[in-house]
């Protein structure tokens, strides 16, 4: 199966992904609009900024301005990508983003960045770790968190051919692109990453990295993990989920997110009413974040892949 790898690109963050995705999508596609709230660097929608400076609107620091924005040229038949840090889309913007975007059904890319605790030094105020359950709350949204560089490129691709609101959340740390082969990023379903007979390990976003070390360590201890890297949180690919159930008998979910309400509830909640088995989630444990780099909060909040690794053992002891 695949590793973990920094390939001859070598190290990138997702939200470069999702600029380099947007200006090959403006290049193809002259209905792609950009809007941004005074953070474009940040966001990396600069490059697009840049190259179609006429489809680009920096409507200030202003967020719910951004999604009404994006509503409104929606409505006029184009595709907007609209972006600001996730706090602040996700959060401050809220329920323009239901009642304008969601309710009505419109066409429009919400792509956060600066998602969980690996924003790293800007602290707590700033590190979003409750995005994906307030956004898959909401009726008809689509949630998505990619693990790595060329996934977040596919996932931008993807969600351009889709037609509804789609939520998108890439981060800021450079990140090991993931060996991969032949992969086609499709909404609502999991890669499965690594088969194995004992648990299984399903993962977004970052802690897809350290799930991949995580089963290296586990096979050097002669345990046969799974792993679903599930980039769509929202609908969850259902199939392969109870398929795992039934094969492993145990999930371990990891998230850089708020363990009430994320990736690991949402798949409690479809398991616990189709084939019950134990789920331990390895994320931010009802806690907010701190100032520090990010790989020392990573290992502060127990993060890691040898928390992973201890989860399954955890979890292992459980079955018995």
């Amino acid at each position: 199966m695949s590793s973990v790898s920094a390939t001859t690109i070598g190290l990138k963050a997702t939200r470069d992904g999702y600029g380099d995705a947007l200006v090959e999508l403006g290049e193809l596609h002259d209905n792609i609009v950009v809007l941004d709230a005074d953070l474009s660097g940040s966001t990396k929608t600069n490059g697009f900024k840049k190259k179609y400076p006429e489809r680009f609107f920096n409507v200030g620091v202003a967020e719910q301005n951004l999604v009404g924005h994006a509503a409104g040229l929606a409505l006029s038949g184009l595709v907007p990508f609209a972006s600001s840090f996730a706090m602040f889309l996700s959060g401050r913007a809220w329920e323009i983003v239901r009642n304008s975007i969601a309710y009505p059904f419109l066409n429009v890319k919400l792509v956060a960045s600066h998602g969980g605790i690996t924003v790293g030094e800007d602290g707590a105020s700033h590190q979003c770790i409750e995005d994906f359950a307030i956004m898959r709350v909401i009726p008809e949204m689509t949630v998505i968190c990619p693990s790595d560089y060329e996934e977040t490129k596919q996932v931008i691709h993807a969600i351009y051919e889709y037609k509804g609101p789609v939520y998108v959340r890439v981060g800021r740390p450079n990140l090991p692109i993931l060996d991969r082969k032949d992969y086609k990023f499709q909404i609502g379903k999991a890669e499965i990453r690594k088969e194995g007979t004992i648990a299984t390990i399903i993962s977004c976003g970052i802690m897809t990295i350290e799930a991949e070390k995580a089963t290296k360590i586990l096979e050097e201890k002669g345990i046969s993990v799974s792993h679903l890297n599930m980039a769509t949180i929202k609908p969850l690919d259902k199939d392969a989920l109870l398929k795992e159930a039934k094969k492993t008998g145990l999930f371990v979910v990891c998230e850089e997110h708020n363990i009430i309400g994320g990736l690991g509830s949402a798949i409690s909640e479809f398991i616990s009413e189709t084939y019950p088995i134990p789920i331990l989630k390895v994320g931010m444990k009802d806690e907010f974040g701190k100032s520090g780099t990010w790989q020392e909060l990573m290992q502060y909040f127990h993060m890691t892949d040898k928390d992973i690794v201890l989860a399954v053992e955890k979890g292992l002891e459980l079955k018995k």
